[in-house]
């Protein structure tokens, strides 16, 4: 019996690029219909979308989530509650980005929480651990890789900025 070729890359990573282009294109609509283009305001809306929609895919089958994310990441290893609790973290964040609540103490948490993801990320991926992403829930059957650190660090980047913004003066 031949064997099956191994699906190429775009057909791995299909589904997290167009959620990404679809997030992305989303959000870029939103600021052309409503200019001038804001990007401060197109980078809320962005992470709002972000969380939201990723929190949703997790939220589809959260044990199955809850074990797959505590194979890598640092607090749900130890705590399988955290694997629980996190698509309602992402789902709050999401919230509170699309409100505008209290921007810096919703990019503080982003980083931290963020931040704390991409330690158990970076590890699986620099020790070539051949495991299952859950970026987008049990839904899709992702391997870690780079992509997962990338969006883990937009996410801590756009927390970054979001909180020097204030102090960067008008540009």
């Amino acid at each position: 019996m031949p064997e099956t070729p191994a699906p190429t890359w775009l057909a791995t990573y299909k589904p997290i690029l167009l959620v990404f282009a679809y997030i992305t294109g989303a959000t870029i609509l939103l600021e052309v219909v409503n200019p001038p283009f804001d990007f401060m305001r197109w980078m809320q809306h962005f992470m709002a979308a972000f969380f939201l929609v990723f929190s949703f895919f997790k939220f589809l089958d959260l044990a199955a989530f809850a074990d797959s994310y505590s194979t890598y990441d640092i607090i749900a290893a130890r705590w399988r509650g955290w694997g629980l609790l996190y698509p309602f973290t992402e789902a709050a964040l999401g919230i509170l980005y699309l409100t505008g609540f209290y921007p810096a103490l919703t990019n503080a948490a982003t980083f931290i929480i963020m931040g704390v993801s991409i330690i158990g990320v970076l590890n699986s991926v620099l020790q070539k651990r051949k495991i299952k992403c859950a970026c987008l829930g049990a839904v899709f059957n992702l391997p870690m890789s780079t992509i997962t650190i990338i969006e883990d660090g937009l996410m801590i980047v756009m927390s970054v900025y979001g909180l020097l913004y204030p102090y960067l003066g008008s540009r």
